[in-house]
C-alpha cells in the first residue's frame, strides 16, 4: 500500500506576535504541527511551499513597546530576529519565514484593499470610540481591557474574548480601562473605514457548508456566527504603527492587524517567489491554481479569523477577477485546543510555563518535539506535566531507541557491520513483514487527516511490535547454533530500522538523520515516504558503529536547571531585576543645588555644590546641553548619595544626580512638594 497521490500545497502556521517569545503551547498549536505536515508532504513527493512570519504590527506590539519605552519598529525587528533564529534551532523547515513589516507585504496589502474598495465592499463612517485622556490616544483592540458583555469574563480584550471567543469592539466592554495607565477612557468620535461583511455572508455560508474537511467544532462555530449575522467590521485603526490605509482621507489611519496579517499567507508566497527563488510566476502557480491545497495550522482562538475573516477577504478581492486571477479559498484549517502547563495557563509574569528558548537550554530538541506531539491537544485541552515528559521520553527510548540499538549493535558485533542475507520467511516473520510493508500507509493516513498525535503513537506501537518480534526470535540464543538464521532475523529488523528513519523524519528529524547515517543512507531529497518495504536495506550493506539514540533523563535535574535559568533571566527588557534587599542598599536623597559652575574644556559637564541637610558635597553631571546655569541654581534635585566617588575631569564627584531620559529629552528629577534637603527617598 502507498500514499502516492501527488498534491500541491501552501502550508502555513499562525503568525506569532513579536511582543514576546513563543512558549511550548504556541509551538505545538501551530508551528510544530505545520512543520510535521510540510515534512511529510515533501517526503511523499508533493510540491510544497511552507510559509509564516512574525506579526510585527498591531496593538500587542505597540503596547509592549510603550511599556518598554522603545519604538514599536525597534521591538518588532529585534524580536523577529530572535524568533526566526529560534525556529531554525527547533528545525522548523520554512521556505519563507518573514514578517509583516516588509515591502512586499505592505505593497500587497495596500493594493489588495484598493481592489476590495473598487469592488464595493469598503465604506467609511463616523463612530464613537474609547479615548484615553491620560495617554492622549484612541484605544483600539488590546489597548483596552474590560468585562466581556457576552460571558462576563474579566480581562476581555477590545478585539476578542478569550473565554467565549466572541469578536468584540472596545466600546462594547464593560468597565473598560486603558492597559497602559489603567485609567478609564472616555468616549469620543472618530472616523473609520469598514468592510461590509454582511454582503458576503451568503457566499461564506456556502463555502463553509461545502468544505467537508473543516473540523466539526470549527464548522459549527462558524455556522453559528453566520446565523447570528456577521457584523460590519472596521478595518482601520487610530495607530501610528502599522500599514498605512490606502483610502482617500485615511492618511492618519493604519490597517487593523487582523485584516492584514492573515493576508501574509499570500504575500509570504509572493515574497518567496520573487525574492528567494527568483521565479515570480510561482506565486500564481501556487495561489491562483484551484488544484492547490492551502492548509492553516492554528490554535482554537484563531478559528473565526481564519474561517470567516480570511475567506471573506479573498471573496471580496475575487469579485471582479477572472477565474485564472482568483486567489484560492482555504482547503482546510487544522486547529488545536489549549496546551496548559501543570494544569495552569502559561503566564510569563507569574513564571508559569516553558518558553521555546528555555526549552532548548535544558533538554535536547527532539525530546521536546516528541513529547509535544505525543500529547498534542487535538480534541481537548491537555497539560504539559513533568511526570509525563519523563514517561514519554522513556517510552521513546524503550520502544524505539532500544530496538534500533539492539539491532544495529548485533549486526556490528556479530556480522562485522554488514547486513546479513535473508532466508525464507516463516509465519512469525510474515506477520512482522506485513507490519513493515503497511506502516507508511497507516501512519500517512493519520497525518493526511491531521491526526498527528495518533500517527506518532502508532509509530511507537510499531516499535513495540519490533521488540516483540525480536524477543520471540531470540537471535542471541539462535546464533549459538545457527548464525545464518540469526542473521536472517536482523535482516528483517534492519528493514524496521530503516522504516523508523523515514517515519520519524517529520516528527524528530535530528533522530531520523542519525538513524539514516548509521545505515549509510544519505538524508537527501531522494528519500521517499513510500520507500519503506521488506527489502529497503540490501544484503551486504555496510553500517556504521551505532551509538544510543537517546539518553536517560533526570527530570528533577532539568527542572532545577530551568528554575536557575528563569532566575537568571528575570529581567525587565534588558535590565536585570534587583531584589528588595538590594534596593534598600541605595541611599537616594533630596539635595539642594547651591551653586553651578561650568567645567573647563568639558562642554557637557557642570560642577554642582549641593547641600544634603548639614552635609555639603560636590557632584559632576552632564547637563550643560540641556539646562542653563540659572535654571539649576537653587533647584531641589534627587541624587544617589552612596555611590562610590569617582573623578570626572579631575573633579571628585560624590554622588549621582538622577534624571529621566527619553531620546534627546533630559529632565532632572525634582520633588513636587517642599521637602528639606537630605530627606531620604524610600
Amino acid at each position: 500500500m502507498s500514499n502516492n497521490e501527488k498534491n500541491k500545497w501552501v502550508i502555513t502556521s499562525a503568525w506569532p506576535y513579536v511582543n514576546a517569545i513563543p512558549h511550548l503551547g504556541n509551538m505545538i498549536g501551530s508551528v510544530l504541527s505545520s512543520d510535521i505536515f510540510a515534512r511529510f508532504c515533501r517526503l511523499k513527493g508533493d510540491e510544497v511551499v511552507f510559509v509564516s512570519g512574525s506579526d510585527s504590527h498591531g496593538t500587542p506590539v505597540a503596547v509592549a513597546a510603550k511599556k518598554q519605552n522603545i519604538s514599536a519598529q525597534e521591538l518588532a525587528l529585534k524580536n523577529h530576529t530572535i524568533i526566526k533564529d529560534l525556529f531554525k534551532k527547533w528545525q522548523i523547515s520554512y521556505d519563507n519565514y518573514t514578517d509583516t513589516h516588509n515591502p512586499t507585504h505592505i505593497e500587497f496589502i495596500r493594493n489588495f484593499y484598493r481592489d476590495v474598495q473598487k469592488n464595493g465592499y469598503i465604506f467609511e463612517k463616523e463612530l464613537e470610540s474609547l479615548y484615553c485622556e491620560h495617554d492622549k490616544l484612541f484605544l483600539p483592540d488590546r489597548f483596552v481591557e474590560g468585562i466581556c458583555p457576552h460571558c462576563g469574563a474579566e480581562s476581555a480584550r477590545g478585539d476578542q474574548c478569550d473565554k467565549c471567543q466572541k469578536l468584540l469592539t472596545p466600546i462594547e466592554l464593560k468597565r473598560a480601562h486603558c492597559v497602559i495607565c489603567n485609567n478609564p477612557p472616555v468616549v469620543r468620535k472618530t472616523k473609520h473605514w469598514y468592510l461590509d461583511l454582511p454582503k458576503l455572508q451568503d457566499q461564506l455560508d456556502v463555502f463553509i457548508k461545502q468544505n467537508q474537511l473543516i473540523p466539526q467544532n470549527a464548522r459549527q462555530m462558524c455556522l453559528n456566527s453566520i446565523s447570528e449575522g456577521i457584523p460590519q467590521r472596521a478595518i482601520t485603526r487610530d495607530l501610528e504603527w502599522g500599514i498605512p490605509a490606502p483610502f482617500k482621507g485615511a492618511e492618519e489611519k493604519t490597517i487593523y492587524v487582523w485584516f492584514e496579517a492573515v493576508l501574509g499567507y499570500v504575500s509570504a508566497v509572493k515574497e518567496w517567489a520573487e525574492k528567494i527563488i527568483k521565479d515570480p510566476k510561482k506565486f500564481d502557480y501556487f495561489w491562483k491554481d484551484p488544484e492547490t491545497k492551502t492548509v492553516f495550522f492554528i490554535g482554537k482562538d484563531n478559528i473565526i479569523f481564519h474561517l470567516i475573516i480570511f475567506p471573506i477577504l479573498l471573496l471580496s478581492y475575487n469579485k471582479d477577477k477572472s477565474n485564472r486571477d482568483k486567489l484560492i479559498l482555504p482547503y482546510n484549517v487544522s486547529s488545536t485546543e489549549w496546551l496548559m502547563f501543570e494544569n495552569e495557563k502559561f503566564s510569563k509574569s507569574r513564571g508559569i510555563g516553558i518558553w521555546i528558548d528555555e526549552a532548548l537550554e535544558v533538554a535536547p530538541l527532539d525530546y521536546w518535539r516528541f513529547t509535544l506531539v505525543y500529547n498534542r491537544p487535538e480534541t481537548s485541552d491537555t497539560s504539559f506535566l513533568w511526570s509525563e515528559f519523563e514517561n514519554n521520553i522513556k517510552t521513546l527510548n524503550d520502544n524505539i531507541g532500544n530496538f534500533i540499538h539492539r539491532t544495529l549493535t548485533f549486526i556490528d558485533k556479530q556480522f562485522n557491520g554488514t547486513v546479513p542475507h535473508k532466508l525464507e520467511f516463516d509465519e512469525v516473520d510474515k506477520k512482522f513483514i506485513e507490519c513493515i510493508n503497511s506502516i507508511s500507509y497507516e501512519i500517512g493516513e493519520s497525518i493526511k487527516t491531521f491526526k498527528l498525535r495518533k500517527a506518532l503513537r502508532d509509530i511507537v506501537n510499531f516499535g513495540k511490535e519490533g521488540n516483540v518480534y525480536l524477543n520471540n526470535k531470540a537471535p542471541w540464543h539462535l546464533i549459538k547454533k545457527d548464525k545464518e538464521a540469526a542473521g536472517h532475523v536482523f535482516y528483517v529488523c534492519v528493514q524496521a530500522v530503516y522504516a523508523f528513519g523515514i517515519l520519524l523524519s517529520p516528527f524528530i528529524p535530528g533522530t531520523s538523520e542519525k538513524i539514516m547515517s548509521y545505515l549509510n543512507v544519505p538524508t537527501s531529497k531522494d528519500l521517499k515516504w513510500d520507500s519503506i518495504n521488506e527489502n529497503a536495506v540490501k544484503e551486504g550493506l555496510k553500517i556504521k558503529k551505532p551509538e544510543p539514540l537517546f539518553q536517560k533523563l533526570d527530570v528533577q535535574e532539568i527542572q532545577d536547571k530551568l528554575q536557575k535559568l528563569k532566575e537568571q533571566k528575570s529581567k525587565i527588557g534588558d535590565k536585570e531585576l534587583v531584589s528588595y534587599d538590594d534596593f534598600k542598599k541605595l541611599d537616594i536623597r533630596v539635595a539642594l543645588i547651591e551653586s553651578v559652575e561650568i567645567v573647563p574644556k568639558a562642554d557637557k559637564l557642570y560642577k554642582f555644590s549641593i547641600a544634603l541637610g548639614t552635609e555639603k558635597r560636590t557632584i559632576v553631571a552632564g547637563l550643560a546641553e540641556h539646562y542653563k546655569v540659572d535654571e539649576l541654581k537653587g533647584k531641589k534635585i534627587v541624587i544617589l548619595a552612596n555611590l562610590e566617588p569617582r573623578k570626572l575631569r579631575g573633579i571628585l564627584s560624590e554622588g549621582m544626580l538622577l534624571a529621566a531620559v527619553a531620546g534627546d529629552i533630559v529632565s532632572v528629577l525634582t520633588p513636587d512638594k517642599n521637602i528639606p534637603p537630605g530627606a531620604k527617598i524610600e
